[in-house]
């Protein structure tokens, strides 16, 4: 049989295919007929031609093809009993692109910042072929190639994909595909610095978090330290605090793995805490005064020290000043000092600390003393050096004064100059001293001030006892003079019976109990036999030098 039809047919329109054979022969077998159609949309019509122009035989296929029909075969059959002929007729259907799809590479695993990914376009059917690719993220162009790379994802990646490829007849859509960029990030609300008080939520995101398609788990760390953990994204602060402030990181994983965030740091600011205010008075002398403030707040607050309500220091503009006066500033910190303190710079000292959130303020009483106590060449020397008081502060006396020294409170000496020497100071001079000043105007007395001489061991009170009522009880006890204190270790021979201070090597025994106190040293030997007797030797010594004793114990 011969077939006519047209070269190409077009998906959603009909078209006729004509199969016919010149052989009819009436009251015969000879039949034509169709293989390969749809029934369900095809229509058949023949016709039988036998007059004087021709004979011939047809049958007429006419059908709705379809972009699936394209390159199927059609087969038109004649047949007369089990004579067959057939000849085969391939579809070709014009229809756009078909059956388009995204292809997205890596298709596992999370896509992390900084990854490449590449997403395909890929066409199912198309005739005539593609000639023209078109990508969408979002909705919005982004690329007219087949495959569109990503190089060095970021965030802002993340998106809904779709391509529309393109041919002489239309387009063909892809469903969109979604790229997850599996990122942390936080973010603070209503902002990263905050005000003590407020209600504040921290947020650990990755892009697409609500349609993300796996359970997340979400671990908060604060100052790199572990905090919390859970399927919450958020960290909520009711009334956030300022120990609340720190730097905040969380770690967001998935059945794929994990990625964690950059740290954020929340910043809470307050009003300062009440100041720190601390005076210190110089006991050598009592000349120089030092009033320091110190505060809690952020931001950091401007700070003010006043006199009797006099503002003499600021942390801002500066004070008009004598020379006698100095100032340091510092973050939440003023310093102010003063040289050649006396009695005018007694009085109520006040520090007042004020931020943008608030001020607060703190009060002191400060007495400063007309005489003081002047130690040289220091306050703690050591025994044969050359020591002398000054009572100073009594220059504008207008008539010569009397001085009377005391010692730990009791009178010491009384004349009319204003030193005390010790050309050779020695451990019993060492105490605490004060010196008065008396005039027809009146008296004052300097602070208390302590002279340490520094000496070695005197010669050890070293004794034994042995107690027979109740037990056979033996006792043995040295004791020192020294400054500073000395070391003490009870020998017996060789052997290191006891000391004051790591003796690793002390013969240890039941029987014995040792008690250490300041400059002295106890044994109590229990149930004493003939072994414990002997000559026991103490020996002291510290930084100045050593002494030593011996007692002949017997049982």
């Amino acid at each position: 049989p011969s077939v006519t039809s047209s070269e190409e047919q077009t998906e959603g329109q009909r078209s006729t295919l004509g199969c016919s054979t010149p052989y009819v022969c009436p009251g015969g077998d000879i039949v034509l007929h169709w293989e390969g159609y749809d029934p369900r949309v095809s229509e058949v019509s023949g016709r039988v031609q036998l007059d004087t122009s021709g004979v011939i035989h047809q049958l007429n296929l006419t059908s709705s093809f379809s972009w699936k029909d394209h390159s199927k075969k059609l087969l038109c059959e004649v047949s007369d009993g089990s004579k067959k002929a057939s000849t085969e007729v391939v579809l070709r259907v014009r229809h756009t692109p078909k059956d388009t799809q995204v292809s997205l590479s890596p298709s596992s695993g999370n896509i992390g910042v900084g990854d490449t990914v590449t997403l395909s376009c890929q066409v199912g059917s198309s005739h005539p072929p593609v000639t023209g690719y078109q990508w969408y993220k979002d909705g919005v162009a982004v690329g007219t190639e087949r495959v569109l790379a990503l190089r060095g994802v970021c965030r802002e990646d993340h998106g809904r994909y779709h391509c529309e490829a393109r041919n002489a007849l239309g387009a063909g859509v892809s469903p969109p595909v979604t790229l997850h960029v599996f990122s942390a990030e936080i973010s603070a609300s209503p902002a990263a610095e905050v005000r003590e008080g407020t209600a504040t939520t921290l947020s650990c995101d990755v892009p697409g978090r609500e349609g993300h398609p796996e359970e997340l788990t979400y671990t908060w760390y604060k100052n790199s330290a572990w905090l919390k953990e859970g399927p919450a994204h958020a960290l909520l602060f009711p009334a956030v605090t300022a120990t609340d402030a720190g730097y905040y990181s969380c770690q967001v994983t998935n059945s794929q793995g994990s990625d964690t965030s950059q740290a954020i740091s929340l910043s809470v600011t307050y009003p300062p805490r009440i100041p720190t205010l601390t005076l210190f008075q110089e006991t050598q002398g009592g000349r120089l005064v030092i009033v320091l403030c110190a505060v809690d707040s952020h931001p950091p607050a401007t700070l003010a020290i006043d006199h009797d309500g006099t503002v003499v220091a600021t942390s801002g503009a500066q004070v008009a000043l004598g020379q006698r006066f100095g100032v340091t500033a510092s973050r939440n910190s003023l310093r102010l000092e003063m040289r050649d303190a006396g009695p005018r710079d007694s009085g109520k000292y006040g520090c007042t600390a004020s931020n943008v959130h608030g001020n607060a303020s703190a009060t002191k009483v400060l007495e400063v003393r007309a005489v003081g106590l002047l130690i040289q060449p220091s306050a703690e020397v050591t025994e044969g050096t050359a020591v002398t008081l000054t009572c100073v502060g009594t220059g504008d006396m207008e008539e010569e004064p009397l001085y009377t020294w005391y010692r730990n409170g009791r009178r010491f000496q009384e004349s009319s100059f204003p030193t005390l020497e010790f050309p050779s100071v020695r451990g019993d001079d060492a105490g605490t001293f004060q010196c008065q000043v008396r005039s027809r105007n009146g008296s004052d007395t300097s602070d208390a001030v302590p002279l340490r001489v520094f000496y070695p061991p005197r010669q050890p009170v070293l004794s034994s006892f042995l107690q027979i009522q109740g037990g056979r009880l033996g006792i043995i006890q040295c004791s020192i003079e020294s400054d500073p204190e000395s070391i003490l270790t009870l020998r017996r021979g060789d052997d290191v019976i006891a000391c004051t201070q790591g003796c690793p090597q002390a013969t240890t025994s039941p029987r014995v109990q040792v008690t250490r106190s300041y400059n002295s040293l106890k044994v109590e030997i229990r149930d004493v036999v003939v072994e414990d007797e002997g000559i026991y030797v103490c020996q002291a010594g510290n930084s100045q030098g050593s002494a030593s004793a011996t007692v002949d114990f017997k049982a």
